[in-house]
């Protein structure tokens, strides 16, 4: 038996124990999701189309994971206006297996949960708290480490700072990361040597961005309004 279902704007054919990526449903793993927005019934004995919807027809499902797809990039560009942005997006998406097509108003059976199998720590939790608590962490000073490397990449000019934003391509928090760097204003980025674009593009892991979206030749002529 297979029915085809609509769900975020797609259609999909499914048959019981079928496993399909669709867009995100609310649910966690294990629980029970209904399709009711069934579009067709079928069989080998022949099959029913709705008219748009097959009436009393349902198909269940479990939801196995919540997961995001692979991530595109969208780059739009604007001519002669010097504009440029690119932006990354992961579409959030849900892992559903089918569990029952149903007809007649027939409604779906519930899920029966799992029980979690108990792990060494659960059957031992007081000497497992007794290696953490014996067991000395260095994470905050490593952070500590980090930071202050971060920091001591360049000497913030005097002077207020200048509106980074306003390089295309960088939104608030990017701001941010520049200003923790030491990078403040324009006239200082557009002063960037290779040296410097390679400190900033392996701290912020940018791949090439400084030189792709020409951020030295927009921030010199930032830099030359703000004079």
């Amino acid at each position: 038996m297979f029915a085809v279902i609509k769900t975020g704007g797609k259609q999909y054919r499914v048959a019981p124990d079928d496993v399909i990526s669709v867009e995100k449903l609310t649910g966690e793993p294990g629980e029970l999701v209904a399709f009711d927005n069934v579009l067709m019934v079928g069989d080998d004995a022949g099959a029913t189309i709705g008219a748009p919807l097959v009436d009393g027809a349902t198909v269940a499902g479990e939801v196995v994971e919540q997961t995001r797809a692979g991530k595109i990039i969208v780059f739009k560009k604007r001519r002669r206006k010097n504009s440029r942005r690119t932006r990354g997006h992961r579409q959030h998406l849900t892992t559903v297996k089918i569990t029952e097509i149903l007809t007649g108003g027939a409604k779906p059976k519930p899920v029966k949960k799992k029980a979690a199998p108990k792990t060494d720590a659960e059957d031992k939790p007081a000497k497992s708290e007794k290696k953490a608590a014996d067991k000395p962490t260095d994470t905050g000073k490593k952070a500590e480490t980090k930071a202050a490397k971060v920091e001591a990449l360049f000497t913030a000019p005097d002077g207020a700072a200048d509106d980074l934003k306003k390089i295309s391509g960088v939104g608030p928090a990017l701001e941010k990361k520049l200003n923790a760097l030491g990078i403040t204003q324009f006239a200082q980025i557009a002063a960037f040597t290779p040296e410097d674009i390679a400190k900033v593009d392996e701290v912020l892991n940018f791949k090439g961005r400084i030189e792709r979206d020409e951020w030295l030749k927009q921030a010199a002529e930032f830099a030359k309004g703000d004079a």
